[in-house]
């Protein structure tokens, strides 16, 4: 809505031949950036919690169905590119961390306003929890799964990483919502940057960090590099229905928590522990500092 009206609204008695292309989109990224009347937000709010029908419990129902329909669907896809062995296993693995926190960040509109729609956007990756702890220990089988989610095909990796990964996503759909740049910070951050890390790194890290010989210097850059700018484009895409006031602050926030993300990812001691645990919590603590 404010993104649609700030890139399709054409000005009265415009003269298109001699406006600056430059000028005109550094006014709509600050034209989107300005506070939304809060009457506004309640008006969007109500309508996108209505999308499927005007019971709202019903309509939460059918947005978890499609949010649960399409992650599954994205992970069935990454599990058959792993089984054909269309991308080297550590590639593939880092594909599902990047796209599957992303695409259900995507779905977070549908769920409708308040702590209900938030509950019930967790329960979806509540439920891969529960599948995490029983494949990793060893009471379902599914071979698919842990080739696409693990290093070395061990089904153990599972209670570390992967559910790390479902339980950022569950707290952050819980806890803060969709109307908090912590949330966005966490998820984009642990999917995003931790991902674009990874492979940048292994591909262009000839030069390494000085205080840890597994990390380089273009891993980082990636890995702050995609954070913020994830976590930017979702705050132009909530700000967009009315979830929350983008502005030059919380830009800047991003940023910090972004830069803070890498250098936390790229010690040592990150790596004995897990990522997917210590950027979100470097994420959630400098984010609870800056926003």
């Amino acid at each position: 809505m404010a993104l649609a009206i700030a890139f399709f609204t054409i000005p009265p008695n415009s003269t298109p031949n001699l406006r600056c292309p430059l000028k005109k989109d550094a006014f709509n990224f600050i034209h989107l950036l300005k506070p939304t009347p809060r009457r506004r937000i309640r008006r969007e709010l109500k309508s996108v919690a209505a999308m499927f029908t005007d019971n709202v419990v019903v309509s939460d129902l059918i947005a978890g169905g499609l949010s649960g329909g399409i992650a599954l669907s994205l992970l069935k896809l990454w599990e058959q590119t792993a089984k054909r062995g269309i991308f080297d296993q550590k590639l593939n693995r880092k594909l599902v961390h990047i796209t599957l926190g992303l695409a259900f960040m995507l779905c977070w509109p549908m769920f409708s306003p308040g702590r209900q729609g938030a509950i019930f956007a967790a329960l979806i990756p509540a439920v891969n929890i529960i599948k995490m702890l029983l494949m990793g220990l060893g009471i379902w089988k599914d071979d698919a799964t842990v080739k696409s989610m693990t290093r070395d095909g061990d089904y153990r990796e599972l209670l570390k990483g992967p559910l790390y990964y479902a339980s950022t996503i569950t707290l952050a759909s819980a806890i803060y919502w969709r109307t908090s740049p912590i949330a966005i910070a966490a998820v984009c951050n642990m999917c995003a940057g931790d991902g674009m890390a990874d492979v940048v790194g292994r591909r262009f890290g000839g030069q390494k960090l000085p205080y840890n010989k597994n990390k380089s210097v273009n891993g980082s850059i990636a890995m702050a590099s995609a954070g913020f700018l994830a976590s930017l484009g979702f705050m132009l895409y909530y700000s967009s229905f009315g979830f929350m006031e983008g502005s030059m602050k919380t830009v800047l926030g991003f940023l910090i928590v972004s830069a803070a993300a890498a250098l936390v990812e790229s010690h040592p001691l990150s790596s004995e522990l897990d990522d997917n645990l210590t950027v979100p919590m470097t994420a959630v603590l400098v984010g609870s500092l800056v926003f």
